[in-house]
């Protein structure tokens, strides 16, 4: 696959994820983005918030279906929509940047079906908490069994339950 990844930057000012009771404000956070990608017919890929200080970032991650790339221009109008749709629904609290992209060759896996339909793929990962000594590892995926990631690395197989891997991308094979 030919993947490029692009990036758009936009402050933004608004109120870091508001704290509320009930469900957690990133899946709010996902589910209202979501909603916003897909009526625009991207593909929504996941997305990163990360809080620092009183400046946050929250990165997007937007794919089409089929062998058309995200574009600059996708990019833009992606940001755009989401940007209202995040101003009016003020999830949101203090100033963050958002960053719209798309995933690129070395694709972040953000669900258990991005990891299956990349078994066969060399992924990088780096786990909550420490594994057999060691929080990184580097391997082929092998197989999504249930809610685990099986990965073949250093002639070792090992077995990871999704909930704890913090990140995973595909490194990209040239």
């Amino acid at each position: 696959m030919g993947y490029k990844a692009l990036f758009l930057f936009v402050p933004v000012l608004t109120q870091a994820l508001k704290v509320q009771t009930g469900v957690s404000r990133k899946d709010d956070l996902e589910q209202t983005i979501s909603g916003v990608i897909e009526a625009l017919g991207y593909v929504f890929w996941g997305l990163e918030f990360h809080a620092q200080g009183n400046r946050s970032l929250l990165r997007i991650y937007i794919d089409k279906d089929g062998d058309a790339g995200v574009t600059v221009d996708d990019c833009a109008e992606a940001s755009r929509q989401v940007s209202a749709v995040l101003d009016v629904e003020d999830i949101i609290a203090g100033r963050y940047t958002l960053e719209v992209s798309s995933p690129g060759w070395d694709r972040p896996l953000f669900n258990l079906p991005h990891y299956q339909a990349n078994v066969g793929e060399v992924i990088e990962l780096r786990l909550r908490s420490p594994h057999a000594g060691r929080r990184k590892f580097k391997g082929l995926l092998k197989a999504v069994e249930g809610d685990e990631i099986v990965l073949e690395s250093d002639n070792e197989e090992h077995v990871f339950p999704f909930d704890y891997i913090d990140k995973a991308n595909v490194v990209p094979q040239f």
